[in-house]
């Protein structure tokens, strides 16, 4: 029906097929120890990190954890000087990054702290100590050592680890609004998130407007069906450009 000033509302029924496998290794999930992992760069596919086995898999405590002792503690803060370090055997787990002992691995650049790829250059994560690199959920996947690994599109990739991350990130700490930096610390765009149990279908006919306009390109695209259907999370986003939105 239509209605006055809201345009025309639809109501269909929908038969959506079985869900296919997560396209993003979920970090708290699927990282157990007395496992053998391999840690790839998403960007080439080149092995970062092989046959790593954890005897300890931690989460971190949440990143402002540090400047909320202030208002638990009536003394000075009893862990300014403390640090969490890994050890070899182990892997510390953050909200966006997780913490490794560097170990035999070297991927530092010379110049500053960044850790890249050898083969794309990619930056990949930080130095947090001498024996200490911090990675960010972004740039690395890991995958178990018996497994197989197959690349996932760029573009795919970080829109389903940015939507994870955010749904995480709101269940946990009841935040729906977020900014995105780089690594130089430079804010890039603001996100709000205001669905996270959206279910977004797409009809996959061969109309003439298919190829001119899909919401993410041919990358979620079911092999075969009238119908596309994949879980989504909506987002309200304002960039922060040179020429618009300075403040």
């Amino acid at each position: 029906r239509r209605l006055p000033g809201d345009g025309l509302h639809l109501r269909m029924r929908l038969r959506r097929p079985p869900p296919s496998a997560d396209l993003v290794f979920t970090l708290r999930e699927s990282l157990k120890p007395q496992k053998n992992y391999v840690f790839y760069c998403q960007s080439c596919g080149d092995i970062i990190v092989k046959d790593r086995k954890f005897l300890r898999v931690l989460p971190l405590p949440s990143e402002n954890w540090s400047a909320l002792v202030e208002e638990w503690c009536c003394h000075p803060n009893p862990f300014a000087r403390s640090t969490l370090h890994p050890q070899h055997c182990d892997c510390f787990l953050g909200d966006t990054f997780f913490l490794l002992n560097s170990g035999n691995e070297s991927h530092k650049s010379k110049e500053n702290t960044r850790v890249i790829c050898k083969r794309c250059k990619t930056m990949l994560g930080e130095t947090v100590s001498s024996d200490t690199i911090k990675y960010y959920v972004t740039e690395v996947i890991i995958r178990p050592s018996e497994g197989s690994f197959s690349p996932t599109p760029r573009s795919q990739f970080l829109q389903s680890m940015v939507a994870q991350c955010l749904v995480e990130l709101s269940s946990a700490k009841t935040t729906f609004r977020f900014t995105v930096k780089g690594d130089n610390g430079k804010i890039y765009i603001l996100i709000w998130l205001l669905n996270s149990d959206t279910l977004l279908m797409e009809c996959l006919g061969s109309s003439s407007s298919h190829s001119v306009f899909t919401l993410f390109g041919d990358i979620f695209m079911p092999n075969s069906g009238p119908v596309g259907t994949w879980n989504a999370v909506k987002v309200l986003y304002q960039p922060c450009i040179k020429s618009r939105n300075k403040e």
